[in-house]
């Protein structure tokens, strides 16, 4: 296969970590050809949606760990697969991108995760389509009705909904005495809508990654344990890794969730629990391949490439 991965700049890479490159590794490992590409470099011209791409070689190095080609205008057609792996925040240019895969799979070219899926599932969101999954729950911009949540409940998460690793992310109390400060930094005066979620205590044993591929869950997950002082388990924010066998609850919110992604055609997804809660659904670019392969030896970044060569024989 020839797959063209649209990903953040290569040199902002941290490899020993990074999920792109586990992909990008076991893909060159099984002899695909491998190029790159940035969301800015599409384009639609003639009708057909083009790209500006350069052919990727791993080296095999730590430091000098690539090699890229010259860089081309091609028709995205010419690719057997497009993984797109940009990270938020989704923001306008990133909806752009979204709708130019659309029309590209309307000329057959394969993307994941699809133009439409990108669009559909806002991360935050995205989890009220599994209302019996979920802790208390309140999308908003009023003021007022986060003041409610918050005495209604007594300890509440605000959350954006459009940022990625813990970013723009409060706790707060009745009592605490930056609440009004908080909700109007959190909503912009009123303007942002925002999420709200009763604080799940169970945070202290780890927001865990659950991952699932082509619709499965993988049989671990990775346990982001906040650092001492911290609400935040995202490894983004400090928060310490530590790969585990999936419980029988993460197994049943997986394959509760799983056929929906399937059906919306999400190839890959990172699924955040919380306790017995569902708390995120993540399709623009899941992580925590590494850690998980590291720590248990299974070969996800092998599950996710047999996922995607599945899909060449697929109509």
């Amino acid at each position: 296969m020839r797959i063209l991965f649209i990903a953040d700049p290569l040199d902002g890479f941290k490899i020993y970590k990074d999920t792109t490159f586990a992909m990008m590794e076991e893909a060159a490992r099984r002899g695909h050809a491998l190029a790159v590409a940035e969301a800015h470099d599409l384009a639609l011209e003639g009708g057909r949606i083009m790209v500006d791409a350069s052919g990727l070689t791993l080296t095999g190095e730590s430091e000098e760990w690539y090699r890229l080609g010259d860089c081309y205008r091609q028709p995205l057609t010419g690719f057997n697969a497009v993984v797109m792996r940009k990270d938020p925040p989704f923001d306008l240019e990133y909806l752009y991108a979204s709708q130019l895969f659309s029309l590209a799979e309307q000329q057959g070219v394969k993307v994941f995760t699809s133009g439409q899926a990108l669009r559909d599932f806002n991360e935050k969101l995205a989890i009220l389509q599994f209302p019996d999954l979920i802790a208390p729950t309140v999308v908003t911009s009023r003021i007022s009705r986060l003041h409610a949540f918050v005495n209604q409940h007594f300890d509440a998460i605000v959350k954006p909904l459009d940022s990625m690793g813990g970013s723009g992310i409060f706790r707060v109390r009745p009592d605490d005495p930056n609440l009004n400060s908080i909700l109007e930094t959190a909503t912009l005066n009123g303007t942002r809508t925002v999420m709200i979620q009763r604080y799940i205590p169970e945070i202290r044993n780890g927001d865990k990654r659950v991952l699932v591929i082509d619709g499965k869950p993988v049989d671990y997950c990775l346990a982001r344990i906040p650092k001492a002082g911290e609400t935040r388990g995202n490894l983004a924010a400090g928060g310490r890794g530590e790969a585990r066998e999936l419980t029988e609850r993460d197994r049943l919110i997986a394959e509760t969730v799983g056929p929906e992604l399937r059906r919306r055609g999400i190839l890959l997804a990172g699924l955040d629990v919380i306790g017995d809660y569902l708390t995120e659904v993540n399709v623009t670019s899941p992580t925590c391949f590494r850690e998980i392969m590291d720590q248990t030896g299974c070969n996800v970044a092998g599950l996710y490439i047999d996922a995607l060569e599945r899909t060449q024989s697929q109509h």
